[in-house]
């Protein structure tokens, strides 16, 4: 079960119906990179590909201090991978 805030469920998903539950829970389940903010709460980046686009894109997931509990979630054009 995906346990989401209030404000990812009344703004995120108005604003971006696009993303889904399910590749939000994908990007905190196995992410290509994760920072914890002064705030506590925990940004997960992963790659998603979206219904109809041909190409991976970078999803931001920013979770609850716990986590788990997604809170936002935005395509980032702004990240860059870390060379390995």
């Amino acid at each position: 079960m995906s346990v989401t805030t209030r404000y990812f469920d009344e703004q995120v998903r108005r604003k971006r119906p696009y993303l889904t539950i399910g590749m939000c829970r994908a990007v905190v389940a196995d992410p290509l990179e994760t920072w914890v903010q002064t705030d506590g709460r925990v940004r997960h980046w992963g790659k998603v590909t979206l219904p109809g686009d041909d190409r991976a894109r970078i999803l931001r997931v920013v979770t609850l201090d716990d986590g788990e509990t997604i809170h936002n979630a935005f395509l980032d054009r702004g990240y860059r991978e870390v060379e390995q």
